[in-house]
C-alpha cells in the first residue's frame, strides 16, 4: 500500500484540507471499518480493484465516483482488487462551496457523484483514466474544483459564517457551550444548529463530539498518555462519558481500538 498526500493551491487552500493517492499493487482481499471524520470527501476510483460498503449488514459495490458523506457511525467496507484511488478531502464546512444540495442529504452513504453533479464530473474521471502523471491528475482536479467554486460563489457569505462557528467550536475541546457560542456570534442557538446542519450535514453537538473523537485518535496514535487523561484532554468530565462516544464512533472500546488499529483508520489519521 502507498498513501501520498499533496497540498492544494493557495486559492484552494481555504476549501481542500489535501488531495491523496492511494495505491495498492495486491490483490488481497480485506475487511475494515471508517469511523466519523467530520470531512466529507470525493474519491475517483482509477484502478480494477472494487470497494464495497455496508448498508443495514449488506455489502454494495460503491460507483466509480464516490462521495463520501458524513459518517456519523461506523461504517463497515471490502477491498478487492488493485486500487488506485485520487480522494478530495474537503474541510468540515467547505463541501457546500462545491454542491448545490443541502448536505446534510448524504449523510452515512457512500453516493454516486455523477449523480449528483451530471455530465461534467464523468468527463473529468475520464481525463484523470488518460494521464497517469500524478502533478497532471490534481491540475484536473483543481480545474474542475474552480469552476465549481466560481458558479457557487453568491453562497460564499454564509458558509464563510459557518466556517467561523465551527473555528470556535473546535477551539477549546474543553468548552463547548453551544448557547455561549450562538452569543458570541450574535444568533439564536436554534439558528446556529439550522445554519450549521444545513452546511456540514451536523448538528454542532456531532460537530464537537467528532472533533473530540478525532482529537482523541490523534492522542492515542501518540501512546504517551493513559485513558484518563485523554479523555480530560478532549474535554470529557470523566472516562466512562469518553469511552461511550467512542465505542459509538468505533463499535470497540478505545483499549481495543489500541490493540487493533486498522490500515484504513491509519491513513484517515493523516
Amino acid at each position: 500500500m502507498e498513501f501520498k498526500l499533496f497540498s492544494p493551491s493557495d486559492i484552494l487552500k481555504p476549501y481542500v484540507r489535501h488531495y491523496y493517492i492511494f495505491e495498492s499493487d495486491s490483490d488481497i482481499e480485506f475487511d475494515d471499518t471508517v469511523f466519523p471524520s467530520g470531512d466529507m470527501e470525493a474519491i475517483f476510483n482509477l484502478g480494477e480493484g472494487t470497494w464495497e460498503s455496508a448498508v443495514e449488514d449488506k455489502f454494495f459495490k460503491t460507483p466509480k465516483i464516490e462521495l463520501w458523506g458524513q459518517i456519523t457511525k461506523p461504517l463497515a467496507i471490502k477491498s478487492k482488487g488493485r486500487h488506485t484511488m485520487l480522494g478530495i478531502k474537503f474541510f468540515t464546512h467547505s463541501a457546500a462551496y462545491f454542491f448545490n444540495d443541502g448536505i446534510g442529504i448524504f449523510n452515512d452513504q457512500i453516493s454516486d457523484l455523477y449523480d449528483v453533479i451530471g455530465s461534467p464530473v464523468k468527463i473529468l474521471h475520464a481525463q484523470l483514466l488518460e494521464t497517469k502523471d500524478e502533478a497532471q491528475r490534481i491540475a484536473l482536479i483543481e480545474t474542475f474544483l474552480l469552476k465549481r467554486l466560481i458558479s457557487n460563489e453568491k453562497r460564499v457569505f454564509r458558509i464563510d459564517k459557518v466556517a467561523h462557528i465551527l473555528t470556535s467550536i473546535k477551539k477549546d475541546h474543553t468548552e463547548n457551550n453551544i448557547n455561549n457560542i450562538a452569543s458570541k456570534h450574535g444568533i439564536t442557538s436554534r439558528y446556529l444548529h439550522r445554519l450549521i446542519y444545513q452546511h456540514t450535514g451536523l448538528s454542532p453537538k456531532s460537530f464537537d463530539k467528532i472533533s473530540r473523537f478525532q482529537f482523541s485518535l490523534k492522542l492515542i496514535a501518540k501512546n504517551n498518555q493513559p485513558l484518563t487523561s485523554i479523555a480530560y484532554n478532549c474535554g470529557y468530565f470523566d472516562q466512562s462519558h469518553f469511552i461511550r462516544d467512542f465505542k459509538s464512533f468505533t463499535g470497540v472500546t478505545p483499549s481495543a481500538y489500541m490493540e487493533n488499529i486498522t490500515p484504513v483508520n491509519q491513513l484517515l489519521l493523516q
